[in-house]
């Protein structure tokens, strides 16, 4: 960051007497000016890729064009083409739509007065790869910048421009500008006090299974130290099976299903025929939806079984879930209550569930629905049990594992420990209006104190302020109550799922 000269803006204004003038960063393309909010300085709406319209839609992204004189980057850039959640999901996530072409944009808080060499968090974040964007108010760096970390938020390409695969365009777009705006902090992130060397990329649900991908990608090599994954867990499909739900929006529109054809339907007819496919499903219930795919070019293998044989070795990770994940999707829709033994039991054999495993989670839980049983099975079978298994396939990896479960159970709407709830207790943003949407107004500020501090130990250390992953298999618990550190905790119920085949 650097000092302010005379304001050259195409407005021509300046600071007003009695306030800081404004921080200023010099960048690859030019000059940013920012603004002072909070007691930091935040730069918003910075180009990281060019606007991907036109020829440049369906392609990989390409270089911002450079500017003269000083650029405005006060306001959030335009998101990706998108819909809101459907309710009763609207309520509690709130997903702002900021209209434009140039989605390809990122944004960074930074420490006011300036400062030099510091740890950088990028945030990645999660909706599904339909939804999300930098400009989640919940999203706000700033609370990282007050404690001495860069916080930097990325806009990605979402739904068929981001994911839909054809045969005529690349595949993995979203992630492929991910990199880009990887690129961009390796090449940009000290005009703003950051050091290159010392980058955690870090996200929730869709964002972890992107950063997943990303320690598996080849391209992504020195471009982040550490990575945190919350919620989500590294996967992908085959390129066939990515091509299913782009071929019944393709149909849906009466077009063929290649980026040709797609490039000349509107984004509004597009998005519409986007949300036909892809509603009524859910990450834990299924449904059609956008994935990551294995394309032999990005992603040469499958991320998680390239990370248990030992890629992305030296990179620390720090990966944990919720304890009641399912609750968001289960509760507001009243699946909880509905869902019938004989439906249980159907489900349990078509996710193969073993009988004995069943029984061991049933006798867990007196009293609970068949619905509460089905959540929690489904939570572990996607989340928690994978999570565990990468993290013992990493015993001998150079760089450490370290594992937490967010346990606080939000009384709104019986929510509990659910899916998305610790974000604002990771970004200390806990009198949001999102955060309070979710975790209601009297949230304890104690937990999120220790949740953010240990984020911020491990963007700066790599130790969050527990042991790593061993043996004995601790897990750092955030609620109910004071943090406490578990070994092997529900370990009874992990035992009894099958191994990898």
């Amino acid at each position: 960051m650097t000092a302010a000269p005379p304001p050259i803006s195409p407005s021509g204004s300046g600071p007003r007497a009695g306030r800081p003038a404004p921080p200023y960063a010099d960048t690859v393309q030019g000059t940013l000016r920012g603004a002072h909010e909070q007691g930091v300085a935040v730069f918003r709406g910075i180009p990281y890729a060019a606007a991907p319209v036109g020829a440049r839609r369906f392609r990989a992204p390409e270089p911002p064009e450079r500017w003269e004189g000083v650029r405005e980057a006060v306001d959030f850039g335009p998101t990706a083409p998108k819909r809101p959640y459907a309710p009763p999901l609207d309520r509690l996530l709130p997903d702002p739509e900021v209209p434009g072409d140039g989605c390809l944009n990122l944004n960074v808080w930074t420490p006011s007065p300036a400062r030099t060499g510091l740890p950088v968090l990028v945030w990645i974040h999660g909706g599904s790869l339909l939804h999300g964007s930098s400009a989640v108010p919940l999203y706000d760096g700033a609370a990282f910048a007050r404690d001495g970390v860069v916080c930097v938020s990325v806009n990605y390409r979402l739904g068929i421009e981001g994911f839909g695969v054809f045969p005529d365009a690349p595949a993995n777009r979203g992630l492929l500008d991910q990199l880009a705006a990887l690129g961009w902090v390796r090449d940009n992130i000290a005009a703003f006090g950051g050091d290159p060397d010392l980058v955690t990329v870090c996200g929730e649900s869709a964002g972890a299974i992107c950063i997943g991908a990303l320690l598996a990608a080849p391209r992504s090599r020195g471009l982040f130290r550490r990575a945190v994954l919350q919620s989500g867990v590294p996967s992908a499909v085959s390129v066939a099976a990515g091509r299913r739900t782009t071929g019944l929006i393709a149909r849906r529109l009466g077009v063929a299903a290649t980026a040709r054809a797609l490039a000349a339907v509107g984004p509004a007819a597009l998005l519409a025929a986007q949300t036909e496919v892809t509603g009524g499903g859910s990450p834990l219930t299924g449904g059609h939806a956008f994935r990551i795919v294995v394309d032999g070019d990005l992603l040469p293998r499958d991320p998680d079984a390239a990370l248990r044989d030992g890629a992305a070795s030296g990179v620390g990770l720090l990966m944990g879930a919720n304890t009641e994940e399912y609750r968001l999707w289960f509760v507001p829709s009243g699946l909880t209550e509905r869902l019938s033994r004989t439906k249980l039991r159907l489900a349990l054999l078509k996710f193969r569930v073993p009988g004995a495993t069943a029984r061991t989670y049933r006798a867990n839980r007196p009293g609970a629905t068949p619905g509460e049983l089905l959540g929690a099975l489904a939570t572990d079978l996607l989340l928690r049990v994978p999570l565990n298994r990468l993290a013992d396939a990493r015993g001998a990896a150079p760089a450490a594992t370290h594992l937490y479960e967010f346990g606080w159970p939000s009384p709104v709407l019986r929510l509990g420990a659910c899916h998305g709830l610790e974000i604002g207790f990771v970004f200390d943003n806990l009198a949001g209006p999102d955060a309070v949407a979710l975790a209601g107004e009297d949230a304890p500020q104690e937990l999120a104190d220790a949740m953010h501090a240990a984020w911020i130990r491990f963007a700066a250390t790599g130790d969050p302020g527990w042991p790593a992953w061993d043996a004995s298999r601790p897990v750092m618990r955030f609620g109910p109550g004071t943090p406490e550190l578990v070994r092997a905790p529900r370990d009874d119920e992990l035992r009894g799922w099958p191994p990898y085949r």
